[in-house]
């Protein structure tokens, strides 16, 4: 040992921990921080959002500005909401919604012995529709889902999927509506979803909803396991 240290130096080992260290504070500095100061800001945003003094930075868009492909179901999502037929939001997905004043159910076809969602009989042409839009914005390659879960003004907390089974397939989710605000957050990285379906691993990715303001409506397709 004292002979590799001769043969080093000891000027030589304190020059590479001077290196490791600057390699470290400039990974902080560029990496941590900016991240760190991000969740502080969403954190606030969020806490603003549940008192009602939240104001986002872009006006609304045109509320009846979307895609052609998403007309029909953004319709019948505004006609199960003003008509008095969207279903309860149950007690475990309400565990999860922070704010907004939102609502939730699911529709779809569960597994032979599962109970069917009350959303499939109160809402059949919701139920087609959804199903359709699928089909219509799903990625190449991906196969049917069996349920979605339909969103209306919920700002989720962070958390992952749950329900019966073993899991569950990647999840699709899509935003409808004239809103501004409302990005996905799926473990600290913020996606755009309005009009622009979004992939991710719901099971096990933590995810969450940023404030918004506005008519915000989202679905999101998934197979349980």
């Amino acid at each position: 040992a004292r002979l590799a240290e001769q043969e080093v130096g000891p000027e030589v080992g304190a020059d590479s921990g001077r290196h490791v260290w600057k390699a470290w504070l400039r990974d902080v500095q560029v990496s941590d921080i900016p991240r760190i100061r991000l969740q502080l800001e969403q954190i606030a945003a969020a806490d603003a959002f549940a008192r009602g003094e939240w104001r986002p930075a872009k006006p609304l868009p045109d509320p009846d500005g979307c895609p052609a492909a998403y007309r029909r179901t953004l319709a019948l999502l505004r006609e199960a909401s003003s008509s008095g037929l969207w279903p309860e939001t149950s007690q475990a997905r309400s565990r999860v919604i922070r704010a907004g004043g939102g609502g939730s159910f699911s529709v779809g076809h569960p597994a032979e012995g599962q109970r069917q969602p009350k959303g499939n009989a109160a809402l059949p042409e919701l139920l087609a529709a959804v199903f359709e839009l699928e089909r219509l914005v799903a990625p190449p390659g991906r196969p049917p889902s069996a349920m979605v879960a339909v969103n209306r003004n919920a700002q989720f907390a962070p958390h992952t999927d749950s329900g019966a089974g073993a899991g569950q397939s990647k999840s699709l989710i899509v935003g409808l509506g004239g809103y501004v605000g409302g990005e996905l957050v799926v473990e600290g990285d913020v996606h755009e979803v309005r009009y622009q379906p979004l992939e991710f691993d719901g099971w096990h990715q933590r995810h969450w909803t940023l404030p918004f303001a506005g008519e915000r409506f989202s679905l999101v397709w998934f197979t349980p396991a």
